[in-house]
């Protein structure tokens, strides 16, 4: 089997499904388990900490781990830093079989920080059967330093180990998600896929293929398409024959804001490239109204130092969890607007499905719960395209551009 710790609502899992593999996922998380089950996912509910590593001795081809990231990661408080000589302690401690998980979970900041040394203890109990054949982990980038000490002890062990920083947008997910990887193996060399993506679109040479340009928002949610056009509100409808303006306050999807007119798709190329991090200022399509044209882009959350990209950019990396961590679509009049122009319509709150698909999940996914269980679910989970494209080789698959369709 390959064993999935951590599985959460299934990023490692779906992108398994594709390449024609199941797992078998731990995950404690009520509301991830259900969306599991919807989606036709093994699990165990259990709390990996707490679980047996022995009973799959003998069974485990691949092991996956994803450790909770709330710990280490910039939308916490990042208490894992602090615990991050702990956590070393018990992956050394561990893989030496002894557990002193007890005392030095007492001593952390964070409770959380110690999940991230439970890989090791399952793999001390796999090695004793000569497993698994390859490990594949996945953290925020302020854990590589950890997986670092694992790779000193897996290559003690006979493995070929790789541990780095990848950008999920060089592998086609629209968003710069960065994450510490940790790629081990007994069969092969372990290195990291070739990039697929990069900001700038490359022509293919004699040290190889070109790489696409990185897949925009727009892109991924099917906007700017004949049938699917980006959505532009209008905010000064009446005589002119314009949509009705949009309603002050009203919490409404760009879906909704889409189906309240008639929108001109964009020229392909009308798109230039604003720096990282900054409010994008492009023109978009305007509505039949012809004289209130509109941007979008996406904030990352209400904190002043958020990141802010246009609509025809990837996104930053989608975290949530409490209200400063909403992501909301923003709009404001392109250079071209004439003057005079009713104040920009209302930010508009990104639902659980863009968010899904900007992650690279189907729009049907079956996310399950109250929409902050959704959005906490899929702000947590891997993207299932970049862990498509980091197992597929252990697995002996060729991953196909047919693979994964974003927009639906």
């Amino acid at each position: 089997m390959v064993l999935d710790l951590f599985a959460g609502p299934g990023g490692w899992s779906h992108a398994l499904q594709v390449l024609g593999v199941r797992d078998v996922g731990l995950e404690w998380d009520e509301w991830a388990c259900k969306t599991r089950a919807q989606a036709a996912q093994l699990t165990i509910r259990t709390d990996v900490a707490m679980y047996p590593a022995h009973v799959f001795r003998g069974r485990v081809r691949g092991l996956i781990a994803s450790p909770p990231c709330q710990a280490w990661s910039m939308a916490g408080k990042r208490l894992g830093l602090l615990d991050q000589p702990l956590v070393h302690q018990a992956v050394a401690d561990l893989a030496a079989g002894r557990d002193t998980r007890t005392e030095l979970l007492a001593r952390c900041a964070d409770p959380r920080s110690l999940l991230a040394a439970e890989p090791m203890r399952y793999l001390h109990a796999l090695r004793q059967g000569g497993e698994p054949e390859w490990i594949l982990m996945e953290e925020v980038p302020d854990v590589l330093p950890l997986w670092r000490q694992y790779a000193v002890i897996l290559r003690g062990w006979g493995f070929s180990v790789w541990t780095g920083i990848l950008n999920a947008a060089d592998y086609g997910v629209p968003q710069t998600r960065k994450r510490a990887i940790l790629l081990a193996s007994r069969t092969r060399q372990a290195e990291p896929p070739p990039p697929t993506h990069a900001e700038r679109a490359e022509q293919e040479s004699l040290f190889g293929p070109g790489r696409e340009r990185w897949v925009s928002m727009a892109e991924a949610l099917g906007w700017g398409a004949t049938d699917r056009p980006v959505p532009t509100v209008c905010a000064g409808g009446g005589p002119g024959g314009g949509p009705e303006p949009f309603p002050s306050g009203a919490r409404k999807t760009l879906t909704d804001a889409r189906d309240r007119g008639t929108w001109k798709a964009p020229a392909p190329s009308a798109a230039p490239r604003p720096r990282r991090g900054r409010t994008s200022r492009v023109v978009t399509p305007s509505c039949t109204c012809g004289n209130c044209p509109w941007s979008w882009s996406l904030r990352s959350n209400n904190q002043a130092n958020a990141t802010v990209r246009g609509a025809h950019e990837p996104a930053g990396t989608l975290f949530f969890g409490h209200r400063a961590n909403e992501c909301m679509w923003v709009a404001e009049p392109s250079p071209s607007a004439p003057g005079g122009l009713d104040p920009a319509p209302d930010p508009i709150r990104i639902t659980a499905a863009e968010a899904g698909a900007l992650q690279t999940f189907p729009a049907d996914y079956p996310w399950v719960g109250t929409k902050g269980q959704q959005f906490s679910q899929i702000g947590n989970a891997v993207p299932p395209l970049l862990a498509a494209h980091l197992v597929a080789p252990h697995l002996g698959k060729t991953l196909t551009r047919s693979d994964f369709v974003l927009a639906a």
